[in-house]
């Protein structure tokens, strides 16, 4: 591979711009919005001399022709955000105490749950301690976490369940002590769940902009701070396939400063950034 020069540290050109918005419209739903060339450039051009390639089309080419997906891959993680935490967003976790689990206390059948765009996996492992704590130990052998995203590199952190301790801040101290693990020698200053937990979660790589494989149907499905992202014909196009993996009654958490304003969906809304899937029979409805 050769030295990049000087010249990538120039912004790309327009139609260098519309190619890579096409490239990650068409593959991941990714909607580079006009007034996004800075941030792309900015971003591209370190991806270029991590590399070490002479020129944006250089790239562009290999980018495209990577037959593995993997620098496909890397060019979304270099377009977007994965800020996530523990307990992100509160008040799902508080719906989920108050409304959902009381349901599921009297489930005889398995609880599976899917986290959509779980990233580095700070939302799996939420949702492993919310549900262990309100019903109990014994409810692991019924809980099964599924959590995917499109970043085999974030899903490999997720895996491994290794964070430095100033991210741990929004655990309450009990529930780290309890499914958490601390570091010693070289790991001091982190921690790792506990192999229980980690059994409960199963993570895969899976493309919301694809066809989705055979999985659920699910009770509760996640998609939070990834539609964002999206215009509206695929916010519509994604929100019709979650709901197609959502069984009668379940519900759907998205992010909070997501909407589903203008899209077709067929749920009902429940409160903010939490919508149901209508039950087949309204009158098992719970009230709250």
């Amino acid at each position: 591979m050769h030295t990049p020069d000087d010249t990538m540290c120039r912004p790309l050109k327009a139609e260098e711009f519309a190619k890579i918005r096409r490239l990650a419209y068409d593959t991941f739903g990714l909607d580079l919005r006009n007034g996004k060339e800075t941030l792309v450039s900015t971003r591209l051009n370190k991806k270029i001399r991590e590399y070490g390639f002479r020129s944006f089309d250089e790239y562009y080419r290999h980018v495209v022709g990577d037959s593995t997906g993997e620098s496909l891959i890397q060019l979304i993680d270099a377009l977007t955000t994965n800020h996530t935490s523990f307990f992100r967003e509160p008040a799902h976790f508080q719906f989920l105490k108050r409304a959902v689990l009381p349901e599921w206390a009297k489930r005889g059948t398995a609880i599976d749950i899917w986290s959509a765009a779980c990233s580095t996996g700070e939302e799996p492992y939420t949702i492993a301690m919310c549900v262990l704590e309100e019903l109990g130990a014994s409810a692991a052998g019924r809980l099964r976490i599924l959590a995917t995203d499109i970043s085999t590199r974030v899903l490999e952190k997720a895996e491994q369940g290794i964070y430095p301790a100033d991210r741990m801040d929004g655990i309450p101290g009990p529930q780290l002590r309890k499914y958490w693990l601390r570091g010693e020698g070289d790991w001091s200053g982190h921690y790792r769940a506990k192999k229980e937990v980690r059994a409960l979660i199963e993570f895969r790589r899976l493309n919301l902009m694809e066809a989705l494989p055979q999985i659920g149907p699910f009770p509760l499905i996640f998609c939070r701070n990834v539609m964002i992202y999206f215009d509206k014909p695929t916010q519509q196009r994604v929100v019709q396939r979650l709901t197609g993996r959502l069984e009668p009654g379940g519900y759907l958490l998205t992010g909070h400063s997501e909407s589903l304003t203008g899209i077709d969906h067929g749920l009902e809304y429940v409160q903010p950034a939490v919508y149901r899937k209508p039950p087949s029979d309204s009158r098992k409805r719970p009230q709250w």
